[in-house]
């Protein structure tokens, strides 16, 4: 009993959250970012004002709220690559997947919201972190899969340009989005422009960090 009202309650947690976010992108859909409050959102959603802040400490969150996945999918490629691949390789083969599926936590979010990211300056610079956040976990990934000492910058340089890479490559996407092109077509040219952008550090990186065999 203790363990079905233990899986009832994160259940609830889990519609109480995604009520909300989905109340808080409607409305800054319709009004934009800056002009709503958290306030309003919690009346939509018709919860406490107390309970939003719960759920999403900051009000960028509400609308960024792919952090988890956009700052830890990179890592996640890595930890899953197989023996013999390089963490370029394995970033480049999870991206272009990515580019594939259309995944939104790389940028595929449609117009109207990619206009409501770039109309405020608060979520440009949320999202900046994002990306900050998204290099410092690839340095952490890459000292420890290397063995780094930490006084060891290479981690740290690797981690700058693979994440620049992908930070480039979600600037293109977004630009491409707001151009009006189809999600196919964005597909399309990323696609290319990925495997020119992965292609220029490769010579600095191909041999790093691969994984060793069994």
């Amino acid at each position: 009993m203790s363990g079905q009202t233990t899986g009832l309650r994160a259940s609830k947690k889990r519609r109480t959250r995604a009520n909300i976010s989905h109340q808080a992108t409607r409305l800054f859909l319709e009004r934009g970012f800056d002009h709503v409050t958290i306030a309003e959102v919690a009346a939509a959603a018709r919860v406490a004002k107390t309970t939003v802040t719960n759920y999403f400490p900051r009000k960028e969150d509400l609308a960024l709220d792919l952090r988890d996945a956009f700052v830890n999918g990179p890592v996640a490629a890595l930890r899953e690559r197989p023996p013999g691949e390089s963490a370029l390789a394995a970033l480049r083969r999870s991206h272009l997947a990515a580019v594939a599926a259309h995944d939104p936590v790389i940028g595929f979010t449609g117009p109207e919201f990619a206009r409501m990211i770039t109309g405020s300056p608060a979520l440009v610079a949320r999202l900046r972190e994002f990306h900050d956040d998204r290099e410092r976990a690839l340095a952490r990934a890459f000292a420890e899969e290397t063995g780094a000492a930490p006084d060891d910058i290479l981690p740290r340089v690797a981690a700058a340009q693979l994440g620049g890479v992908l930070r480039l490559l979600r600037d293109e996407l977004l630009r491409l989005t707001l151009d009006g092109h189809a999600d196919h077509e964005i597909a399309a040219i990323v696609a290319v422009h990925a495997h020119t952008a992965f292609t220029a550090v490769e010579p600095a990186l191909s041999d790093y960090a691969v994984r060793p065999g069994h």
